[in-house]
């Protein structure tokens, strides 16, 4: 089983380049983030013409995060129990929920697609919610972990943290901005402490997954390493192979993120000599 995790920067965008990449690196289950748009402006069509089935969560213009598959998508699930909101209190004094996370089950794996908070600036009131967001899902987690160790588990998607120096380009403004700060770093290490594992680092060491489009950042390779497959044990005894496709980012309106796949050693039930679809 193929699968994938792809900050697609709006759909409606590139809804072309999304599908395109599916069907042309043969991918079984994509969870995407930032699809910046509700569940009557998705643009399913291309996806299900394409045989995929889409399952979303998404509130408004911002965040939003959605899985397309084309095996059969069970247990969906929109955020989880810890998380908190964030913005303007309503009548009842509760802060809303963002569209940030959602999983599915797929052939027996767990799967999440999670956009975590940016964080914005170190004094921002964001980046002590982005905080409580990743404590809130490391508790959920650790306690999900504890029930079903033996299914498999992965926590995918654009993390806003670059764990390692390395992470990011060498003149990064270390000490001074968000997603390399200390305690950003710490709520990382939560989740490999509970037992997870960055499933594609140990198979490529190096690579950014995010370039910003604003100072020529691409063509400087002035990117970061901030979007993660992060497996279970259970998970990570599965994964057979693993690619960033730094390609993604070139051409006509791309994402300023690009897919991260693994590759999983679990039977699809799938023909190998299906039709190919263009």
């Amino acid at each position: 089983m193929r699968i994938a995790t792809w900050n697609v920067n709006s759909i409606r965008t590139r809804v072309g380049r999304v599908v395109d990449w599916l069907v042309r690196e043969d991918v079984d289950v994509l969870a995407m983030q930032e699809i910046k748009c509700t569940e009557s402006q998705f643009p399913y069509g291309p996806f299900e013409e394409a045989g995929y089935e889409v399952q979303l969560h998404g509130l408004n213009q911002w965040n939003g995060v959605a899985f397309a598959s084309r095996l059969p998508m069970d247990e969906v699930t929109t955020g989880f129990p810890s998380a908190p909101g964030f913005g303007k209190a309503g009548a009842d004094g509760i802060l809303p929920l963002e569209a940030r996370a959602m999983a599915v089950t797929v052939n027996e794996v767990r799967l999440w697609s999670l956009y975590v908070p940016n964080g914005r600036m170190l004094d921002d009131p964001h980046y002590v919610y982005k905080l409580e967001w990743l404590a809130g899902l490391a508790n959920d987690t650790e306690g999900w972990l504890r029930e079903h160790l033996a299914q498999p588990l992965a926590l995918m998607g654009d993390w806003n943290i670059a764990p390692l120096d390395s992470d990011v380009w060498p003149t990064w403004p270390f000490g001074t901005s968000t997603h390399t700060s200390t305690p950003e770093r710490a709520a990382f290490a939560r989740f490999e402490a509970i037992g997870l594992t960055d499933v594609v680092r140990e198979r490529i060491p190096e690579g950014f997954t995010f370039w910003d489009y604003q100072q020529l950042r691409f063509p400087r390779n002035e990117g970061m390493r901030i979007d993660f497959i992060m497996g279970s044990p259970a998970f990570a005894s599965l994964v057979t192979d693993a690619s960033i496709h730094r390609e993604e980012r070139k051409g006509d309106g791309p994402s300023d993120h690009v897919p991260v796949l693994v590759d999983l050693d679990v039977d699809t039930g799938m023909d190998d000599d299906r039709p190919m679809i263009f």
